[in-house]
């Protein structure tokens, strides 16, 4: 009997699972996760958990049968050290051995530093922290969120909406200055005071301290909770000396089959990088689409295939009022061009590298977004005038 043991028990370690079961993998399947509760899903965890009704506990578990598909569940179960020589993984609970191994550890958000334990500083990533933020939007109190990421605008989106008085604080000049050009983020900072939210850029945080947080500049603002949202990073740290080499932002090292540098492992998910020949670099994608379409790959190579992973990255988020898609890769050395007024209600912008479509931010036009995705799969050359017509369809761009 040959088997597989899963480390993760996230989106991309279920969806291993699941892929296995699909493809034919008729031996063991072990599937641990750290956390006690049945495996769900995390999107939900910044909408329907924290604005759900007080008397009803919004159901977030995956909808998978796991004992019909033959799947051990470790729950409550850390992994703390990798033999990748003797195939044996270390946990919490003892030792498992595997014949294959699943790294589909997921990413941790990166905390400020000194605030460990601090009463009434949240990070926003599990069920439980979740669940500790609810009291405070069920009581409407104040709120500082620090940083203006995707998930600081969702969870000041969510704050907002359940009557909190939210400051969302940010270093940099503008929100989402390492993902977004200024031409399009400098927009996206009305959308916080049309919210009601006051936003603060250029401003560091100096400290944290129960009921505050206090500005580099003096300034003190109270708040019963302050979110940090500052961004994410693997959780590889129990992989030193396995014999699986980590890149320096912490990622596994994956190569274009999802295999990892130790034998028989295999890597999915936010944990991961993997080389892009789409985009000629490798990539580290921390978003709910790679965690659905890295475990498809994964399980057909497990079983003995031979299929290279390259997906069109993609990914959403619900902010203000507004729905905000993202597909493909790019960067600043890439054209940009706008269809439509990023100051209006509904516009994108599209990137083109040597006239081809390589990436679409769409802010509430869905169209667009559909059809960029199959545009950037096939390198679609467009018209660069015609590509910036927001009345011409996308695809009616192509050359």
């Amino acid at each position: 009997m040959s088997d597989v043991v899963i480390v993760g028990a996230g989106m991309a370690g279920v969806q291993t699972a699941v892929c296995l079961r699909e493809q034919g993998w008729r031996d063991g399947i072990v599937l641990v996760g750290d956390e006690p509760h049945p495996p769900y899903d995390r999107p939900p965890l910044s909408k329907a958990v924290l604005l759900g009704p007080a008397d009803a506990e919004p159901d977030v578990r995956f909808d998978v049968d796991f004992a019909a598909l033959d799947v051990q569940l470790l729950l409550g179960v850390r992994a703390h050290a990798l033999r990748g020589a003797d195939h044996e993984v270390v946990t919490d609970r003892g030792v498992l051995r595997y014949d294959r191994l699943v790294l589909a550890t997921g990413a941790f958000p990166v905390p400020l530093p000194g605030t460990a334990g601090l009463p009434g500083v949240h990070l926003l990533r599990t069920l439980d922290d979740a669940a500790a933020l609810r009291p405070v939007l069920d009581a409407r109190a104040d709120v500082v969120v620090v940083g203006a990421g995707w998930i600081g605008a969702e969870f000041a989106t969510a704050a907002r909406q359940a009557g909190c008085e939210v400051t969302v604080v940010e270093a940099a000049d503008r929100p989402l200055a390492g993902a977004l050009p200024a031409t399009i983020t400098g927009h996206m900072r009305g959308w916080y005071g049309e919210a009601g939210v006051r936003l603060l850029t250029g401003t560091a945080v100096a400290a944290l301290e129960p009921g505050a947080a206090v500005l580099a500049d003096g300034t003190r603002l109270p708040a019963a909770a302050v979110v940090v949202g500052i961004g994410a990073r693997p959780a590889t740290g129990w992989l030193a000396g396995s014999g699986v080499d980590l890149g320096a932002d912490g990622a596994v090292l994956a190569d274009d089959r999802l295999r990892t540098t130790a034998p028989d492992v295999y890597a999915v998910g936010d944990c991961a990088s993997f080389p892009s020949a789409r985009y000629g670099e490798r990539l580290l994608i921390h978003h709910w689409d790679n965690a659905v379409q890295g475990p498809r790959t994964a399980a057909a190579n497990v079983i003995g295939g031979d299929e290279a992973y390259d997906p069109v990255p993609y990914f959403w988020s619900e902010q203000f009022g507004r729905f905000v898609q993202y597909a493909g890769h790019h960067t600043g050395a890439d054209t940009m061009l706008l269809r439509g007024d990023p100051g209006s209600a509904a516009w994108s912008a599209v990137w083109l590298r040597d006239g081809a479509l390589t990436a679409l931010l769409a802010v509430d036009r869905p169209r667009d977004l559909a059809q960029a995705r199959k545009l950037i799969a096939r390198a679609a050359p467009l018209d660069p005038a015609l590509a910036a017509d927001p009345a011409v369809q996308l695809k009616s761009s192509v050359r």
